[in-house]
């Protein structure tokens, strides 16, 4: 797109620095500035609509014009526009989400705390997982097992538990102390002939070797999203969190589950945790936790964490940890009101009634010259593209075939995502079988084109 040399576009280049942009490619060919927001739909500054068919980024569950919330934020602001909660303060918006999200959880929790991002609420919980085993008495407990393609945040710590190479290159992480094993993912990294229960079994084995290997008394922690979508969504086989805990149960090892995508309905459970048979010690949650439209997430630990938090902030004279901003009570009413949205219009049934519309859908792209597998669950799913479907062969990156789909999915009214080799959906939790109809639609046309490109040699776009 061309540049004009006064417009929002231009400035934008000169002072916005993009997260996961390249930033020469943007200073050629500039952002699109998306100013509206209508149901599933975002609307950019020529008026243009596009379905957001990840919910912006995996968040925006209830879209982008819900009034409620808006109503919500105003009636905060104009009571209390800002209230922390250091030093024994609260506030009743933050009160009440606890409790509600304690209702919630999945399996006994105790405590929350309340942070602004994901990344802040998994490096929250790297951080109380060291705290918990000092309170203890097992000051050599401390190194964290995480998954290769997993994501977990950008921050220092988080960033160290992401399992995706540019996450760490050239930023010299991982840190100390954070150890990756292998990614579920059957269709890549399953042995010639062997089953998804036989595969299950190898990664449990491979994660014990792992402990043994470090040595079981150094071992704090094990980090899993339930489903892990940025790294492609990858849906772990049957039986897999299974032996997976008894791993970790054997050489008592804490399991924190992100559930930052996965929780608040995108599953089909309420919880990641729900449809997979996960009992964490701490689940950390965002995203749709307020359906994006403020910026807050939230740790829940049980009560055996939170019992030595207890006693050790008495030795020493505090709990020495927080965030300016946790706890905002903008941010907590929001996500209150987001919550009773759910409840008061069966968001979780609406899920559960139009996802086999999504997953037949995206399954219906498995005979596309260009898909290798398809994956997904609930309102979430990827295309893996390859260049050839018996071997598997991916096509070589600097190709760019799945953000070529991406593009051509654009050019058709649709934003989608493309990571790595992987083509992603999941939209918001409000859309429609006919509005799954309608992205679907666009993306076979994105799809269809792309082939068409490669087939003429990858001619510029």
């Amino acid at each position: 797109m061309g540049i004009r040399p006064n417009s929002i576009e231009a400035r934008d280049i000169a002072h916005v620095l993009h997260p996961y942009t390249n930033a020469v490619t943007h200073e050629k060919e500039g952002p699109l500035m998306i100013a509206g927001g209508d149901g599933i739909y975002v609307i950019d500054s020529d008026g243009n609509r596009y379905i957001e068919g990840l919910a912006g980024l995996f968040c925006a569950s209830l879209g982008f014009s819900e009034k409620r919330l808006v109503d919500a934020a105003v009636r905060q602001m104009s009571v209390l526009p800002f209230y922390h909660s250091f030093s024994g303060k609260s506030h009743d918006t933050a009160v009440e989400l606890a409790e509600r999200l304690i209702a919630m959880a999945p399996v006994p929790m105790s405590k929350v705390f309340f942070t602004n991002s994901g990344s802040e609420a998994n490096d929250t919980a790297v951080k109380l997982v060291w705290y918990y085993h000092n309170a203890i008495g097992k000051p050599e407990k401390k190194k964290i097992i995480s998954r290769l393609r997993a994501y977990h945040g950008v921050t220092v710590a988080a960033a160290s538990l992401t399992g995706l190479p540019n996450n760490h290159r050239d930023f010299d992480l991982p840190i100390n102390g954070i150890l990756h094993t292998d990614c579920p993912l059957h269709y890549r990294y399953a042995e010639p002939g062997e089953s998804e229960e036989e595969f299950a079994t190898r990664c449990a084995n491979s994660l014990e070797q792992l402990i043994q290997k470090e040595g079981p008394e150094t071992i704090a922690a094990f980090f899993a999203e339930p489903l892990m979508a940025s790294g492609g969504c990858i849906v772990p086989p049957p039986t897999y969190y299974e032996k997976i805990q008894a791993v970790l149960k054997k050489y008592d090892i804490l399991l924190i589950a992100d559930e930052v995508i996965c929780g608040f309905g995108r599953t089909g459970n309420m919880f990641g945790c729900e449809s997979f048979g996960i009992k964490p010690d701490m689940m950390t949650m965002a995203k749709q936790l307020s359906a994006a439209y403020q910026p807050i997430a939230a740790l829940m630990i049980n009560e055996k964490v939170y019992n030595a938090i207890r006693v050790e902030s008495e030795k020493i004279g505090t709990f020495g940890h927080g965030f300016t901003y946790g706890a905002h009570p903008v941010a907590t009413a929001v996500a209150l009101e987001t919550l009773k949205i759910y409840s008061e219009r069966d968001m979780l049934g609406h899920v559960r009634s139009v996802m086999a519309d999504f997953q037949a859908g995206l399954h219906a792209f498995a005979d596309h010259p260009l898909v290798g597998n398809v994956r997904g669950m609930g309102l979430i799913g990827t295309l893996e593209v390859v260049k050839d479907k018996a071997t598997k062969e991916p096509f070589d990156p600097a190709w760019g075939v799945a953000v070529q789909v991406g593009q051509r999915a654009q050019a058709h009214g649709l934003i989608i995502r493309a990571l790595g080799d992987t083509v992603n959906f999941c939209p918001p939790l409000i859309i429609s079988k006919a509005e799954i109809a309608d992205m679907f639609a666009r993306a076979r046309l994105a799809l269809d084109e792309t082939h068409a490109w490669l087939k003429a040699g990858r001619p510029s776009s």
